[in-house]
């Protein structure tokens, strides 16, 4: 039936499935996963999936007793809001993308013009078509990665309230310092693997953890684990997802859904971020990252924050 509608009906489409899907954390997720399984090619979409289940889990993060006795309600509020917003900001610009490519590939023939309806960076427009030409799996996935990183820079990082109330606040600083956050690569019986998140609002830094999940969650040694993992667990945005495997022994993250509403988002015009900036040129090249075992680091460190907790709990 593609091959019958005009570009009204094919925008028409995008815009109702892309509002369907972004829902919440959860919704993001699963999409991102179901269409990396119907094609495989775009690696990026699987790279998101695991990156979004992160999200959520440092969402309902937020309501484990040690965040909330160092965090007030509102700081653990704005926070929420970063992660919600940057999730949600980048599957408005990334799904169309994805049925547009799936669309192209349905027709026979390249929709790319399309994309320019979504405010999608000429960037990214003229990579599309680069890969409908080449095929080049890797070059997509690095443009995307750079992509997402340079979009939610301006509307979410250097947004000047997300800028005061978060990014400029003591306690991400020291999360900052003491790289409490990391992005999990989970397996159910491999370990975890991943990277630690430092200096998340520069850009270069934002690109370069994704270059490094990405090497590591295509690795052959966990590559088979990790997919394991993600088509048998449900993602439920609570880190028991995956500590139900392990012997880890903390108080468990609430159900996403359980203590977090549907938030409205507002979209507003955007401005081609590589009509502003361009890039570098070194954030095209891929370093091949050997898989990294995180998990016993990552809970050392969460040891500490509830450690602190229950130190401060002594003397208040």
């Amino acid at each position: 039936m593609y091959w019958c509608w005009n570009n009204r009906d094919y925008i028409h489409y995008i815009i109702n499935k892309t509002n369907k899907h972004n829902i919440d954390n959860i919704s993001r997720t699963i999409a991102y996963q179901q269409f990396y399984l119907k094609y495989p090619e775009i690696k990026w979409a699987l790279l998101a999936s695991v990156v979004s289940r992160n999200a959520g889990w440092n969402m309902t993060d937020l309501h484990l007793p040690a965040y909330k006795n160092m965090l007030g309600e509102a700081e653990r509020k704005q926070l929420f809001m970063t992660y919600e917003r940057a999730n949600w900001l980048i599957f408005s610009d990334a799904y169309p993308q994805l049925l547009v490519y799936e669309l192209s590939t349905k027709n026979g023939k390249p929709l790319y013009h399309l994309l320019q309806d979504f405010h999608v960076s000429s960037f990214m427009i003229r990579e599309w078509e680069n890969f409908h030409q080449f095929k080049d799996t890797l070059r997509l996935m690095i443009a995307l990665i750079i992509n997402e990183q340079n979009l939610i820079q301006r509307p979410v990082i250097s947004q000047p309230f997300f800028k005061r109330e978060v990014f400029l606040s003591i306690p991400y600083i020291l999360q900052n310092t003491l790289m409490l956050n990391a992005v999990i690569l989970p397996t159910k019986e491999n370990g975890l693997y991943g990277a630690f998140v430092h200096g998340f609002t520069t850009v270069a830094n934002r690109i370069d953890l994704g270059k490094s999940l990405a090497s590591q969650l295509f690795h052959p040694e966990i590559y088979n684990h990790i997919m394991n993992f993600l088509l048998g667990v449900e993602h439920t945005g609570s880190r028991y997802d995956y500590e139900r495997y392990y012997s880890i022994n903390f108080p468990k993250n609430p159900l996403l859904r359980t203590v977090y509403p549907i938030i409205e988002h507002q979209d507003n015009i955007r401005s081609d971020w590589y009509e502003l900036g361009g890039i570098k040129q070194k954030w095209m090249r891929m370093e091949e990252v050997k898989p990294n075992p995180i998990g016993n680091h990552f809970y050392q460190k969460r040891k500490w924050l509830m450690t602190y907790h229950q130190i401060k709990k002594l003397f208040t």
